[in-house]
């Protein structure tokens, strides 16, 4: 990968290992392990989270299947890409400080929602167009004062950008206990 090369983590290298769903689960339930965890808690966390149960309701099959995938491949590629510290002889995976910057890549968007990058793209096109629609004295809209719009338009970014602020702040994954993409299910 590009770390071995450059010494650092690229963009690229970290959305490779949070393309896999199961790493995102390892990853956050590493985030607040400060002096890490063994593989079969990780595991075991990871099955939960998989098969919509309790960790004390995991089989042992289920455990197993995760618990094997996460020695295997995944623990190994994160490890690789610098996010955490895999000791497969100890059986323990430590979090790195790459791990602490995760959040700022994890951009849960629901089923059919919109991204807020597009929705500030609207924003602005609207706001823009009623702007125009001011400034050449359309009739329905020379009702309130240039003042009046600026603040409507003013007032509507703010709530917007209140809005996605709390948003943002719930969907962090330290914000909760599991993974935020559980909730899209």
């Amino acid at each position: 990968m590009g770390e071995e090369q450059s010494g650092e983590l690229t963009e690229d290298d970290l959305f490779e290992v949070l393309s896999n769903r199961r790493r995102r689960y390892a990853v956050h339930a590493l985030k607040d392990e400060e002096e890490g965890a063994t593989i079969g808690d990780v595991a075991e966390q990871v099955a939960a989270w998989e098969y919509d149960t309790e960790v004390e309701a995991v089989s042992y099959d289920e455990r197993k299947r995760v618990y094997t995938a996460l020695q295997q491949s995944h623990l190994p590629k994160m490890d690789e890409a610098g996010v955490v510290d895999y000791d497969k002889d100890r059986g323990t995976v430590e979090p790195t400080e790459v791990l602490e910057d995760v959040d700022v890549y994890l951009d849960v968007v629901r089923g059919r929602e919109l991204p807020w990058s597009e929705y500030y793209l609207g924003l602005s096109a609207v706001s823009a167009s009623l702007l125009a629609a001011i400034w050449i004295d359309v009739p329905l809209f020379s009702v309130l004062s240039d003042v009046s719009w600026a603040v409507v338009i003013v007032a509507a970014f703010a709530t917007s950008s209140a809005i996605h602020t709390y948003y943002a702040q719930t969907t962090e994954m330290s914000a909760t206990d599991e993974p935020p993409e559980l909730d899209y299910r």
